[in-house]
């Protein structure tokens, strides 16, 4: 088994002038699921560009689109894996905005355990034989992400799913969720180009609107797993 992830976040990392920061996204077990998923919204998605009046270059974000569109575009994604993470920047440490690498570090932390976290549940529920898991492929928007913030996330990631984590506090090591995957990658994509990260950018701009309504608790559902940080 093969697992697909794409992934994007809303909000912006700055506690002196935003309350919430926040990653979404959709989990994918084949290649003939995340396609047909791709399909419908690229199905969706014509629908929106004559609406709306876009030409067919202008790239369909839930920054540009009415409300009434967003929901048809959530409603097309409507029944696959979703997960999410909810930062409260206010309780998080001044000590972490004040160094660029310690923000993308929390930043990185913040959206593993929230992958982690989907994949538990995902296996509790028995969707998926962590023992069957061979590869696990992420994509994520690139946004403005430095080089060395790509690699960072990529070996943080391979940490926790492919070799385990080590608690040097506690000396406990903590092996990978799936003992037999071979690859762990991460492509940084262009969302213009990538139809599922396009409709990550939609499940993340949902989280952000009804965190900052407090009203995440509506999404709390079987196939939409969300964590809360600090």
């Amino acid at each position: 088994m093969n697992i697909f992830v794409y992934s994007d976040e809303s909000g912006v990392f700055d506690k002196l002038h935003n309350d919430l920061f926040v990653f979404g996204g959709a989990v994918f077990l084949s290649k003939e699921e995340r396609d047909i998923c791709g399909r419908k919204y690229i199905a969706a998605e014509r629908v929106i560009r004559e609406r709306e009046h876009f030409d067919l270059v202008s790239e369909v974000k839930a920054t540009t689109i009415s409300n009434t569109n967003k929901g048809k575009l959530y409603r097309s994604i409507n029944q696959i894996e979703k997960f999410g993470v909810v930062i409260n920047e206010k309780k998080v440490l001044d000590s972490i905005f004040s160094v660029k690498k310690s923000k993308q570090r929390y930043l990185d932390f913040a959206y593993k355990i929230s992958v982690k976290r989907k994949f538990e549940d995902l296996i509790k529920r028995g969707i998926i034989i962590p023992n069957q898991v061979e590869g696990i492929y992420f994509f994520v928007d690139e946004h403005t992400t430095a080089t060395d913030g790509k690699y960072e996330l990529r070996e943080a990631l391979e940490q926790e799913f492919r070799f385990g984590t080590y608690n040097w506090n506690y000396s406990v090591f903590f092996p990978p969720l799936f003992p037999n995957v071979k690859t762990v990658d991460v492509c940084f994509c262009n969302s213009s180009k990538v139809t599922l990260v396009r409709a990550a950018d939609i499940i993340a701009n949902k989280i952000y609107y009804y965190a900052n309504e407090k009203r995440i608790y509506e999404l709390r559902k079987d196939n939409f797993n969300i964590i809360n940080l600090p």
